[in-house]
């Protein structure tokens, strides 16, 4: 079958979301001129790790417009434990409501940035904003560059941060989640 995302025709739900999958969610946080903003965005991923980046993409929402007036934000993961919270910040709430208090998520401050990051998360990346690209449609996207980060001590095993125990958690297409909670190592052919 072809599905052709012009006419979408052939299928009653649009496939794109389902098939890239799994997705890492990125709960961004932000600080902006009405204060503390925190919402989960499914097209999020790093792109690059020397030096380490990160993207974002949605729409001309509080986090891309407190990212284009502090210059920072905070990507922190989401693990499976705080799934109703992120669920919870992603509702459309007026400016200026703080999505940390209406969650009920504890917050903590970053170090290299003046910007506040959730405390619970298994992980949290402080970021420096290098670009915000148009994209065809009128999203943006957030390109920025990692400056520190955190990690909860009981996910780090051997020096390396355990994915399966903290129970990331994934988007996938339509109302679809997925939790990683098992991993496997596959050595490639030149190690």
């Amino acid at each position: 079958m072809f599905y052709s995302p012009e006419n979408r025709q052939g299928l009653k739900h649009n496939p794109f979301k389902a098939i890239v999958a799994p997705r890492p969610i990125g709960w961004i946080s932000t600080r902006g001129p009405l204060g503390d903003n925190l919402a989960p965005y499914s097209f999020f991923n790093a792109i690059s790790d020397t030096p380490m980046q990160v993207m974002f993409a949605g729409g001309h929402k509080d986090s891309i417009r407190n990212v284009q007036s502090s210059g920072v934000f905070a990507v922190n993961l989401v693990s499976h434990p705080l799934l109703a919270q992120m669920n919870a910040s992603s509702a459309a709430l007026p400016l200026g409501v703080d999505e940390f208090a209406v969650a009920g998520v504890q917050k903590a401050e970053c170090d290299t940035i003046a910007c506040p990051r959730v405390a619970q998360a298994p992980a949290s990346l402080e970021c420096r904003a290098l670009q915000v690209l148009d994209l065809k449609g009128g999203d943006l996207m957030v390109i920025g560059e990692v400056t520190g980060i955190h990690i909860d001590p009981q996910f780090l095993q051997n020096g390396r941060f355990d994915t399966a125990a903290a129970q990331l958690t994934a988007r996938l297409g339509y109302r679809d989640y997925a939790v990683i909670d098992r991993i496997f190592e596959l050595a490639r052919p030149q190690d």
